[in-house]
């Protein structure tokens, strides 16, 4: 049996340990800042992204993987002989899986399978992950497509955001606008909901955006077990350790991974975001 090559994209900005232990490749999504384009995690880390974007009234835009991205990158690994799963960010954030459809026509008969994650960030990273372990374990190109399909029911997300400014600006979100015009403090509480970020509830602080998004995993978990989790900021590192800390320590986690929000991503919600994403079962 061919080996099985895992291939994401920036947007789950899953920590270089695991991309290194289960040999992940990330194709990198685009932001066009001030007439120059950076490539996702590669040419601007995510510290420098929200740091400048405090520095600056000018908001960056996005760009999906171009399909030649992908083209490039299906070539290389049916080259090498693998078997290719395409888990790329939700198609109601990013043009990225029709980019990634649109490739595989270059490789009729090939085997490319490519999965509507609906998942963005850590959340999408816990799929990537599921589909990882069972490669490693020897399951075929069916079968890890199976698994992380059958992850989507398992995993759950959740976003608390420090200013409105940029949900307003990028326009992603698509129930924020119920959020707008209300009190300066309000912190909206979001979350993947059928592959799109959705606004749940206003919150009138950080910190009780971080006790409501607890409370929820802590309902939507239900006792079940193994539990995995992720904390994920943007600019909050002392924030997100300390949640961390304290939810892997409260759910029992098996796992539990501190990353960051990546940049493109990062674009629509600003500096300050804290976000917790969980896998269950």
């Amino acid at each position: 049996m061919s080996p099985i090559k895992i291939i994401t994209d920036s947007t789950a900005y899953l920590p270089d340990t695991y991309l290194k232990q289960y040999d992940i490749d990330v194709v990198p999504l685009s932001l066009i800042w001030e007439g120059k384009v950076y490539y996702d995690g590669i040419d601007i880390s995510a510290t420098e992204f929200y740091t400048r974007m405090t520095q600056t009234n000018a908001l960056p835009t996005t760009s999906q993987v171009p399909v030649s991205d992908f083209e490039t990158i299906f070539r290389k690994n049916l080259e090498a002989g693998n078997e290719l799963l395409v888990l790329p960010v939700s198609s109601g954030l990013s043009g990225t899986f029709e980019s990634a459809l649109q490739a595989r026509e270059s490789f009729p008969g090939a085997p490319i399978e490519i999965v509507e994650t609906k998942l963005v960030s850590m959340a999408l990273s816990f799929m990537v992950l599921a589909a990882a372990r069972a490669a490693e374990q020897g399951a075929s190109l069916a079968e890890c497509k199976a698994v992380a399909e059958a992850a989507y029911s398992k995993i759950g997300v959740y976003f608390i955001v420090q200013d409105l400014k940029y949900l307003a600006a990028g326009g992603r979100i698509n129930s924020a606008k119920r959020l707008m015009g209300t009190a300066l403090n309000i912190k909206p509480l979001l979350e993947i909901r059928d592959g799109k970020i959705e606004a749940v509830e206003s919150i009138i602080s950080m910190r009780k955006g971080i006790e409501r998004m607890v409370q929820l995993i802590e309902r939507n978990i239900n006792g079940r077990e193994p539990v995995r989790v992720s904390v994920f900021h943007a600019l909050a590192p002392k924030e997100a350790e300390e949640l961390l800390a304290r939810i892997t320590q409260k759910f029992n986690a098996v796992e539990s991974i501190l990353s960051e929000v990546s940049p493109v991503i990062g674009s629509h919600v600003g500096p300050g975001t804290l976000s917790i994403a969980y896998m269950v079962g």
